[in-house]
């Protein structure tokens, strides 16, 4: 078995969240409680993309409308060094339809294996772009540093 890549350069990752909501914008607590695309229930993992664009798709595709609440985002930077694995579009056929069993176990398999701190995942909204999935029972995760809340600005254009 060998030792999964460590990132050769810095990362960020932006994401999206309620701040008033149920949980903190940075905090796994709410994938554990369902399954997700690249998760399974009870798994201790954050949803981030690597550009501040996808993350703002990311949460248009899932409310499909304007998102509740004052959503706040964070630039979360990850550091030189940090673990991480990669899944490519042709390395798991059907990832992207809704509910794919073959990304949730994918997903889920990564976060049981416990090596590495992050995973790249492509976007489906957004499908040159990945999202990043953090795992914060990783080692590595203590050495992720999110930066401050700040509010989102949606343009109006967008719900028309």
């Amino acid at each position: 078995m060998t030792s999964p890549p460590r990132l050769a350069a810095p990362l960020e990752a932006y994401r999206i969240g309620d701040p008033l909501g149920r949980w903190p914008v940075y905090s796994p607590e709410g994938a554990r409680t369902v399954s997700g695309r690249w998760h399974g229930r009870g798994d201790r993992v954050i949803y981030a993309s690597e550009h501040y664009s996808t993350a703002m798709l990311e949460m248009l595709a899932r409310w499909n409308g304007p998102p509740p609440g004052e959503q706040h985002f964070i630039r979360i930077e990850i550091p030189e060094g940090t673990t991480y694995e990669v899944i490519e579009p042709r390395d798991l056929p059907d990832w992207h339809i809704p509910g794919s069993p073959a990304a949730r176990e994918a997903g889920h398999g990564w976060y049981a294996r416990g090596e590495s701190a992050i995973l790249l995942v492509p976007s489906v909204v957004a499908r040159m772009d990945r999202n990043v999935i953090i795992n914060a029972g990783h080692p590595d995760f203590p050495g992720l540093r999110p930066g401050p809340e700040t509010p989102v600005w949606w343009d109006e254009r967008l719900f028309l």
